[in-house]
């Protein structure tokens, strides 16, 4: 029987970071997986970013994960989400390679140190208690034994379970349905039982894909062509994004929402044939044009799934209806009206746990040393399961080092605001980051996740002397650009500048500070009269959204220190909030259920009061009042 440190079940995103973030933790690492041809997958959209996807990528990468650099090394085509909504919601996103990007990450597993691959699918589960130890420790007291469907038997001192959509999977298509993963590949049925086992409360959620379609099938003179920009690489190692491919914008028709309504009775999700709760952020087409009824068209993105096939991704139009309405579908798109389908859409089902059952570091509060990550936490998404999987890692090598945990707060970053959404509050339906979940998305941007998040990295052990030298070269570069700010600019220099932004002129000067601080003064105003000559392109755009929002900022931050005060009341573990006056029977149900760790993580749970919050300050003031006393 071979024995390891950390041992991750599956090789998704959230795998595959997990992994790599404990080997670079010095901890002896395996990671098993069901195929190693599925490492990474890509298994709908190759792209890995967007609308607060690419904050959690650009944090992933800040910490030292793995996502962005594969990404880089991988893009068809880079763009930035949401110019026009203002700096606070930018959010980069890359096209990327599907089969390139499996190919950089299973090489990177096989490449980085103290990390062992094995194929097979892992079906038990078992925790043995070490001679004097407790089950229930939050010390390694314990070891968890993995067993394969070949028998194969490994054991370690902290598990991360990381299967994704994979775990008693079901993919449906019309009437047909299959105990199947996605894009063919086997599922993992064995796990659930041992889950229940350890006293796991499983869920079925759903998600599903679109079809493929062949290139040669599309008349892209009828669609509208979208470009890449100039917007940097998702990781700040790197200085310039790639462009080689365009993608298309299309849309639906009239004809498209006739076709769906005629044939409804045959959709899944309305025949009961699919119990699974989906996603309500990426619905299939079905859903959307009945969901939707008053909208004449939805968008429809031609996106390429790599440089060496031909095979086009149809975004927005995943489906579970029959092949034969499927194609009738997709025909009535514009561009599309003799679409050659290579791969049908399906819709997939799945189990996953109430991640309630997590506490902060995603392990599991009755089980020490057992943690989880990515959709079986009930999240959706590439970008929500690789930040996971990373935090996931990080905190199985701390376990097993008896090292306390590595908790991301919701104010440092949108993986923390993700990790405390789902663990303070659950999940009904699956799990979407989005820019509107963060309360401080202003200072949680895209742009400086570096500035927030590297120290981090650097003090875990996760940021190499290479990508620390070059955060260090951008800290002095930022520190040059705040004295510079307060240098007061000519009269003459600081009217042609006003001159240009349409705004009226001074007798005095200004300094670069106030200058900018104007709504219609932009930084490359400043950079073409010489000030900040030098600076990369995106640190001026960076320190500019600094200064024109200082106020706001300093709100924030403001509020940022109230909730900082509420998470540093900490809340015993194993209190019976029942026995707590004062309280709610419901506050006191759901604080029993989900024992949150302080005060912050109890006012975001449902059914949870200001009123109850209050009751328990007070509660913890005289508690520790009492143990003062000695009482």
């Amino acid at each position: 029987m071979d024995f390891f440190d950390v041992i991750v079940i599956g090789a998704g995103h959230a795998g595959c970071e997990a992994a790599v973030a404990a080997a670079k933790l010095n901890c002896k690492t395996l990671v098993l997986a069901a195929n190693l041809d599925a490492v990474a997958f890509l298994a709908c959209n190759p792209s890995i970013g967007g609308t607060a996807k690419g904050q959690i990528v650009k944090e992933i990468d800040a910490l030292g994960g793995q996502m962005a650099l594969i990404a880089d090394k991988c893009t068809l085509q880079m763009r930035m989400l949401n110019k026009s909504k203002g700096p606070a919601v930018y959010s980069p996103r890359a096209q990327v390679d599907k089969n390139a990007y499996h190919a950089e990450f299973k090489k990177c597993l096989e490449q980085t140190p103290g990390l062992s691959l094995r194929q097979g699918e892992a079906v038990k589960i078992k925790k043995i208690v070490k001679q004097g130890g407790s089950a229930d420790s939050s010390r390694p007291d314990a070891l968890w034994q993995v067993e394969t469907a070949a028998g194969e038997k490994y054991r370690c001192v902290s598990l991360v379970v990381a299967t994704g959509v994979y775990l008693s999977s079901k993919i449906f298509v019309g009437s047909y349905n299959k105990k199947q993963g996605p894009n063919g590949f086997a599922g993992c049925y064995g796990l659930s039982a041992y889950l229940k086992k350890l006293g796991f409360e499983l869920r079925r959620f759903k998600t599903g894909t679109p079809a493929r379609i062949h290139r040669r099938s599309v008349d892209f003179s009828a669609t509208e062509r979208q470009e890449g920009d100039e917007s940097l690489p998702l990781s700040y190692l790197n200085g310039q994004a790639t462009n080689k491919r365009e993608c298309y914008l299309t849309y639906t028709t009239p004809e498209t929402k006739e076709v769906i309504l005629r044939h409804k009775e045959k959709a899944p999700i309305y025949n009961g044939s699919i119990r699974g709760v989906g996603p309500r952020y990426c619905p299939s087409i079905e859903d959307k044009v009945i969901r939707f009824a008053d909208k004449e068209r939805h968008q429809i993105f031609l996106e390429p799934e790599g440089e060496d096939t031909e095979e086009i991704y149809v975004a927005g139009l995943s489906s579970s209806m029959p092949v034969c309405v499927q194609r009738e579908i997709i025909r009535t798109v514009k561009g599309l009206e003799n679409a050659e389908i290579m791969r049908d859409a399906y819709a997939i089902e799945y189990d996953c746990i109430d991640p309630t059952e997590l506490d902060s570091s995603l392990m599991s509060k009755r089980h020490g040393g057992l943690f989880f990550a990515g959709q079986i936490c009930g999240t959706s998404g590439y970008e929500e399961a690789a930040g996971q999987g990373l935090v996931a890692g990080i905190n199985a090598a701390r376990f097993f080092k008896k090292q306390p945990p590595f908790v991301l707060s919701r104010n440092s970053s949108y993986i923390g605001v993700l990790i405390d959404d789902i663990t303070a509050k659950g999940v009904d339906e699956p799990y979407r980051m989005m820019t509107g979940r963060a309360e401080h998305r202003l200072i949680l941007r895209q742009d400086n996740a570096d500035l927030r998040l590297t120290p981090l990295g650097r003090e875990l052990g996760l940021v190499d002397d290479q990508r620390y030298e070059k955060f260090s070269e951008r800290l002095k570069r930022l520190e040059y650009m705040k004295k510079s700010a307060e240098i007061a600019l000519s009269p003459d220099t600081a009217n042609r500048i006003l001159a240009q932004a349409g705004e009226k002129p001074t007798d005095n000067g200004a300094t670069i500070s106030a200058l900018l601080k104007r709504p219609a003064v932009r930084i490359e105003m400043l950079v073409n009269e010489g000030v900040f000559s030098g600076i990369p392109q995106n640190e001026l755009e960076s320190f500019e959204t600094e200064i024109k929002y200082a106020g706001y900022i300093a709100k924030a931050e403001a509020q940022m220190k109230s909730q900082a005060a509420l998470e540093a009341k900490k809340l015993p573990q194993g209190t019976d909030f029942r026995l707590i006056k004062g309280l709610k029977n419901e506050a006191a149900l759901k604080l029993n259920k989900i024992a949150p760790e302080n005060l912050l993580r109890a006012s975001e749970i449902s059914g949870v009061s200001p009123a109850d919050i209050q009751v328990l300050s007070v509660w913890l003031a005289l508690r520790s009042r009492n143990e003062d006393k000695g009482d």
